[in-house]
């Protein structure tokens, strides 16, 4: 029965009230929090709770060991699974992993029992996604690298130490790090002022790729490679401030550009072999850790070479007005510490390379083999730019409306990042389910973003969906596909990344048609999520 309210109590009731709701709304998918306000604040609530709209979910949750997914066995739990011969399923190929996941058990599901790791907590769910991203705080937690981590903490604890970056970081020294460098890094100003050389570099390019055409105008089949040092002499340009000479026809295999995306293929792609099988390099060096610490050694010295250079060079600048500076040169002269400058270009090479270039890897596969959509492409940059040689400027992208929509549609199907996640730095309702802190929740975008009842005509490659003047209203829900993750921890070069895709495909595409006569590629996940196998494109000159 409801308590009457004496009048002179009106005034903390309303803001008792106010508070309590507050938590409802704010932490309704918090069980710890809410039982602990309850406990502390027993009277009150006893005169309030019917005042307050309490959500019915809350008297239904399901304990965390109710979820679905695969039943760890005793000792080896669920990592046997992830081992080659005897196991379930094929580590290289974690795409499908997550499609089995949700086919298997719908649409929360858990990975228990893997030795040397917190659960993961596979999420289909877009509208629990959404929730989860808009709950998070100032410093929110994605699931860590732990060799990444282990690397910066400790084996280089001496080159890193107060200055981790913002790749494997989290918490305040992630917080204080992206502070530091997300202005610049992120600023339009300072993105546009690398159309140009952005611009000079995939010129160069695809000269170079005239140069590897084959009697029948292929591509070599290790195509794959040289995308990789277009990718690495745009990153060069932009992080290091210099251009490191990847397009010369006559590198060697141990030379400085190939080392260097050995080195990011090495430490990339042999993460997941790091972190789901067996964690023996955390007790004693591994052959597989030793070669990832050497890799990542040799990226610390390339860097500190580099900006040390742009350092002398910033040095001997007369004018240093923030309009006439680089990237690299805005953070040498607002940072003391020229290490910010070191560890921000790591971060960005060591990233951003493997996820260049397999994107763009993609997208020009999808382009060989669709021809229409490559020719409404063509079109669309033929009425922008009727002289090929036409120089791109702000404007001219701005208006590249298909271009950007084909690269979303291509994202969306074939994301190169095949999901996103977070660990949980509280315990949440997910699902019905109180999931405990702690808790790695993976969001598969790549699997969300070709879920019916979130993207309207879903298993059609359509580009227009992405157009807002277009006449037929697609549908697609907001957070089904996110390439770049969302909220604080979003790509911090995705602006960068975005303009050297743009970039390519515009030069590219506006001279020359291109195809592909070969058998069909799979797509599969070394790293990043790409077509597998020779990529024999064939560069068709365009007359006009």
């Amino acid at each position: 029965m409801r308590a009457i309210e004496p009048e002179h109590l009106l005034r903390q009731l309303c803001f008792e009230r106010t508070i309590m709701s507050y938590i409802v709304i704010r932490c309704r998918y918090d069980v710890a929090r809410i039982t602990h306000f309850l406990k502390r604040h027993r009277s009150q609530v006893a005169v309030i709770w019917d005042e307050v709209s309490v959500p019915q979910e809350l008297s239904h949750v399901k304990p965390y060991n109710a979820i679905p997914g695969p039943k760890p066995i005793p000792i080896l739990g669920n990592t046997w699974r992830l081992l080659p011969i005897i196991g379930q399923y094929d580590i290289s190929d974690v795409a499908r992993l997550a499609d089995i996941i949700y086919r298997d058990y719908g649409k929360i599901a858990r990975l228990s029992g893997l030795i040397g790791r917190p659960d993961l907590l596979f999420v289909y769910d877009a509208d629990e996604i959404e929730k989860i991203y808009r709950q998070e705080g100032p410093t929110p937690f994605r699931p860590s690298m732990p060799c990444l981590v282990k690397y910066k903490s400790e084996i280089r604890k001496d080159f890193f130490g107060k200055l981790p970056g913002v790749v494997g970081v989290h918490g305040e020294p992630w917080r204080e790090f992206r502070t530091k460098v997300q202005r610049p890094i992120l600023q339009l100003k300072t993105v546009r002022k690398y159309i140009h050389p952005i611009e000079t570099v995939t010129g160069d390019f695809i000269r170079r790729m005239e140069e590897m055409m084959d009697e029948n105008n292929d591509m070599p089949p290790d195509f794959d490679n040289e995308i990789h040092k277009w990718a690495l002499e745009c990153i060069g340009v932009v992080s290091l401030d210099t251009r490191l000479g990847c397009l010369d026809p006559n590198l060697s295999s141990n030379s400085e550009p190939q080392r260097i995306i050995d080195a990011a293929k090495y430490a990339l792609r042999n993460i997941a072999i790091l972190e789901l099988k067996f964690p023996f390099w955390r007790y004693f060096p591994t052959t597989i850790w030793r070669n990832y610490v050497k890799n990542m050694n040799y990226f610390v010295k390339i860097c500190t070479k580099y900006v040390d250079e742009a350092m002398e060079r910033l040095q001997r600048k007369e004018a240093t007005l923030d309009r006439d500076l680089s990237l690299i040169e805005r953070i040498l002269t607002t940072e003391p510490n020229k290490k910010t400058a070191y560890v921000l270009a790591l971060d960005l090479i060591l990233v951003g390379i493997d996820t260049i270039s397999m994107a763009v890897c993609s997208i020009l596969y999808q382009l060989a083999t669709r021809p229409e959509q490559q020719k409404k492409m063509y079109e669309e940059l033929r009425q922008l730019m009727p002289d090929p040689s036409t120089p791109l400027t702000p404007k001219l992208l701005d208006e590249m409306i298909f271009v950007k929509a084909f690269v979303k549609e291509v994202f969306r199907m074939y994301s190169t990042v095949i999901g996103n996640g977070r660990t949980l730095q509280h315990d949440t309702i997910i699902k019905g389910y109180h999931v405990p802190k702690g808790v790695q929740v993976v969001f598969p975008t790549l699997v969300t973003g070709q879920m019916e009842e979130y993207v309207s005509k879903s298993n059609e490659f359509l580009p227009e969906r992405w157009i807002k003047s277009y006449d037929e209203n697609y549908t697609i829900h907001p957070f089904a596909s996110l390439p770049y993750g969302h909220g604080a921890r979003m790509c911090l070069g995705r602006r960068f990344a975005d303009l050297e895709i743009q970039i390519f495909l515009a030069k590219l595409i506006r001279s020359y048609n291109i195809e592909y006569h070969h058998e069909p590629l799979e797509y599969k996940v070394t790293f990043m999520y790409a077509p597998h196998g020779e990529m024999k494109l064939r560069m068709i000159k365009r007359l006009e």
